[in-house]
Parts: C-alpha cells; structure tokens; sequence
C-alpha cells in the first residue's frame, strides 16, 4: 500500500509529466513550421483576459528570450508584460519574469502596457524591452507612450529605463528595431504609427520612423506619405533592408483610413522605401502581392539576400492560418505557402534569423472559437535559393 508521501510525489510527478507534455499542441497541424511549442497559456496568469503580441530576441546560441503581453479583463490590448527564457533553442521556456507591471505606480500615475519589442544590441551583454504605456483609465492603447527595461543577465531579470523622447506625441510600436550605419556609427530605427482619430474625429492616422544613436534618446526620423490615390490607414510596419544598395523598405499593415477596422479592397500591404537613412521616404502604394487584411505581417530581408513575408490570410479579423511567401533576389515573389495552420486562431507573428535561411518564431494563438490565449514557438527553415 502506498503512502500519502509516496501518494503526493506521484502527483507531482504526473502533475509535471502533464506540464511537460502540453509543450506540445494538441491539435493537429500543417505547415512548414517545426518544433511547435506552447511557450504560456493564459490559463497560468490567473485573472488575465488573454495573452498577444510576442516578440523574440537571441542572447546567445540556443538561448533565447521571449516577451509577451497578458491582458487585463475589460480592456482591449493593456496589461502586464512578461519574459521568458529557453537556454536549449526553445523545446523548454521558464516561469516569466515581470518586465512591466501595472499594479506598479509611476509617482501618482498608474499604467498598462502592450506591445513589447525586444533588441539585443550587435556584440553588447544586455537587451533591451520596449513597450508602450498608457494611463489605467482608458479603454485601449491606441494613445500610448513610449517604456522600456533593460535586462543584463539574459532576460531572467529586468530594470525600467526612463527615455529621453524628442517625440512627444502619443504612439504605438508593434515591429522591431532596424540597425544602420551611418557615418560610422549605428543609427537604430524603430517604426511606430500614431491613431489618434478613435477618439478625435480631428485625430490623424500616420506611420512614421523614430531614430535613436543610443536606444535611450529618440527623435522624430520622418513620416511615410499617404498614397497618391487617397488615405490608408498605415500602420505596424516591418523595416528591413530594401532591394537595392543602402535601400530601406517598410511594409506595413493596412486598413481604411475613414472607418475603424475595416479592410481595403482588395486587402493588401503597403510599402515605402527610403535612400536616406529613414528620413525622407516615398508615398505608401499597394503590393500586389502580399495579403493584408487588418494584421500585422512580418517582412524581413534574408542573410542571402531575399525577403520572407509572414501573414494572416483570410478577411479582416479572421486570424487563422498563417501563411509566407518568399521573395528571390530578381525581385519576383513565390507562391504562398503555409507557415501554421492547425483550424485554429493565429496572428502578430514575429522573426529572428539565426543562421542563414534558419529562423526561429514566436506568434500568438489560440482555438477555434476564441483568439490569444497561448504563446506559440517554432523553426521554420528555408531551403537556400526557394522561394
């Protein structure tokens, strides 16, 4: 007969043993991606409406840092913002660590926060967590400002940073920071955008570029010009190198600049390009070959020279599979592929090439019926010259 100690080590075991074994989905799967995890379920913040937006960074081979939001009940996209860690190149993530906290005040200001960003400076021992913060009053985070955190031993602990904005107005970041060279030294790009006309009928929708020389000062780059044919509604951009020499091209996502949330016709992404380090950019227009219904996509330019897109097909708001395409480097874009599709919510995928043609991802989703309510993980491999 066993006893009660016996008894209670067999449930921990078995408690553990299920623990273990929900790193990996359930449902059934297509898609080029591999090793899928379960990073977090919301089921493990108690009290937390939904989990979104991840973001991924690489401390160093194998060790990786995940940051993410968890929502507070009765608000759109505010809440707290965690990271975790995975030191064997994500088959296992610890407990998170608290990056942004809001039950913390600020002085006599209370705030939420959303949308972390992380980046690891090239050859530095710390990386950094962007987010934006907004007062525990309102509904939503469209009229945020800018936070950030640093972290020094791998993401397992984090400090806040005050920044220096030159910007004043309020903004919202969604995409990753882009690292140039100029006159010698490193110029850091971050795409924001501003929707200030939820609340204000006089509000503006805009994209545009913020520019730091060192991840703690930032100033006003330069805004994307509307379409010549009309306003868009052009936000969450992805900066990357362009295809041409010294070229920068955004890709950003879209929607009807005169109603909120509503899709174009047809739904697509729209680009800008800029051959002047982000300051001067040329008007948005249509790509006719990447989808873009009221999601953020991700556009990046490989080791080798092409450019990977990664987004939620299907109409506005639908979210489910996610699919890529892949553009070669004559400028011609293959046929969509499917990156995950597991008849279930998918969206705000997010990045990071850590060898040639090797990447490691990081997206939100969920099931059937309702979004955001896991962190996903997983490897997606790129065979070289494919498109």
């Amino acid at each position: 007969m066993m006893n009660s100690a016996t008894c209670l080590r067999l449930t921990s075991f078995a408690c553990a043993l299920a623990l273990l074994t929900s790193i990996a989905p359930a449902t059934e799967m297509t898609g080029d991606v591999t090793d899928v995890r379960v990073i977090r379920r919301y089921e493990q913040h108690p009290g937390s409406s939904l989990l979104w937006e991840p973001y991924l960074a690489q401390w160093k081979p194998k060790h990786l840092v995940v940051a993410f939001g968890a929502g507070i009940p009765g608000k759109t996209d505010m809440g707290d913002i965690y990271a975790s860690v995975s030191v064997d190149d994500g088959d296992h993530w610890t407990d998170p660590a608290l990056v942004f906290d809001h039950n913390q005040r600020s002085g006599t200001m209370q705030f939420a926060y959303a949308n972390p960003v992380l980046y690891k400076p090239p050859g530095e021992e710390v990386i950094f967590c962007y987010a934006i913060r907004c007062p525990m009053n309102y509904s939503h985070s469209e009229d945020a400002h800018l936070a950030a955190a640093f972290s020094g031993d791998g993401g397992r602990s984090w400090s806040p940073i005050e920044l220096a904005m030159n910007y004043t107005g309020p903004l919202i970041v969604v995409a990753g920071i882009h690292r140039i060279i100029e006159d010698g030294r490193p110029v850091y790009l971050l795409p924001a955008h501003r929707n200030t006309r939820r609340n204000d009928p006089r509000g503006t929708r805009e994209q545009f570029i913020l520019a730091s020389t060192s991840l703690l000062e930032w100033n006003l780059r330069g805004y994307i010009p509307q379409p010549e044919s009309g306003p868009v509604f052009l936000h969450e951009g992805s900066l990357s190198d362009g295809d041409a020499e010294g070229e920068l091209k955004l890709v950003m996502r879209t929607a009807r600049y005169d109603k909120e949330g509503a899709a174009l016709d047809p739904p697509r992404a729209y680009s800008s390009t800029s051959t002047d380090g982000g300051r001067t950019w040329t008007p948005a227009r249509a790509e006719s070959e990447l989808w873009n219904s009221v999601s953020k996509g991700y556009y990046a330019r490989t080791a080798d020279g092409r450019h990977i897109y990664v987004y939620s097909d299907g109409p506005a708001w639908s979210r489910m599979a996610l699919r890529y395409k892949i553009q070669a480097v004559d400028g011609t874009w293959g046929e969509e592929r499917t990156f995950y599709d597991a008849g279930i919510h998918n969206s705000y995928p997010t990045l990071i090439e850590i060898a040639p043609g090797d990447f490691r991802a990081v997206w939100d989703t969920g099931t059937a019926d309702r979004n955001r309510t896991l962190i996903h993980f997983g490897k997606l491999r790129l065979a070289p010259g494919s498109k």
